[in-house]
């Protein structure tokens, strides 16, 4: 069980914004290699990004910013917004990232991720970022018919290494994952999925333990952690005491 924490990038910034509304955005570290930095100091494994102005844009915005993270971390780096080529995939790969994820592209050409998939194993995951049950796009400024299981059964045997799925209602406002939705499209499909979302408190934590959760890959938690509501220490070493169990078929 992983916590991912998350680097939100806008303007080179590290920001949290509340519900995806760029407007709302929070500035949390002017240096996000030193906030990259901070996180694997404090013993976290892995490392979530955002390009959240690439995300509106439709191509890489923060590149010298996630240049910088990379050089500054040994931990595996995911990174999302903006991403929606082959070259551009293979381009972040070829910089260093452990993980493309896919959002917009996901819904408009799903053959490209699946094609991504097949070129580059391992490295493709999926972010499904949802409002109301269905599915956002354009750095959650639209919004598709498509329903989240929906989408992500479009996948079932394509070799995406991880799910991510975010509840765009409660993301940046520590309302808590939402647990039920995300577990139900963990059972409905075999892809590993990590929920993103609301992460509130060490309570969600707790949760991520519970027999229905651990079949998750992790959780992503953001303004939790820099607002301190989560100690970094605590957290880790309750998800590090947790049974462990094997992986679905």
């Amino acid at each position: 069980m992983i916590l991912f924490p998350a680097i939100d990038l806008k303007d080179g910034k590290c920001v949290r914004l509340k519900q995806g509304e760029m407007d709302s955005a929070t500035i949390y570290n002017d240096d996000p290699a030193a906030q990259a930095a901070a996180f694997e100091a404090q013993g976290f494994e892995w490392l979530h990004v955002v390009d959240l102005n690439g995300a509106f844009k439709g191509e890489s915005v923060n590149s010298a910013a996630v240049g910088a993270i990379l050089k500054a971390t040994r931990n595996p780096v995911q990174l999302g917004g903006g991403i929606r080529t082959l070259e551009q995939i293979e381009d972040w790969l070829d910089r260093g990232l452990a993980r493309v994820i896919l959002g917009t592209v996901a819904v408009r050409d799903p053959d490209l991720v699946k094609q991504a998939c097949k070129a580059f194993p391992g490295k493709i995951a999926v972010g499904i970022d949802a409002r109301g049950g269905k599915v956002a796009v354009e750095g959650w400024a639209e919004a598709s018919s498509l329903g989240v299981v929906e989408l992500a059964r479009k996948f079932e045997g394509a070799g995406v290494a991880a799910i991510i799925y975010t509840d765009i209602d409660r993301d940046g406002i520590l309302t808590g994952i939402n647990w039920d939705a995300t577990i139900d499209l963990a059972d409905a499909v075999s892809i590993p999925v990590i929920a993103s979302g609301g992460l509130a408190s060490i309570a969600d934590i707790v949760r991520m333990t519970m027999p229905d959760a651990t079949r998750l890959e992790g959780a992503i938690s953001g303004r939790a952690l820099y607002d301190g509501r989560i100690d970094p220490a605590e957290a880790l070493a309750i998800l590090r005491a947790a049974p462990q169990v094997e992986a679905r078929s």
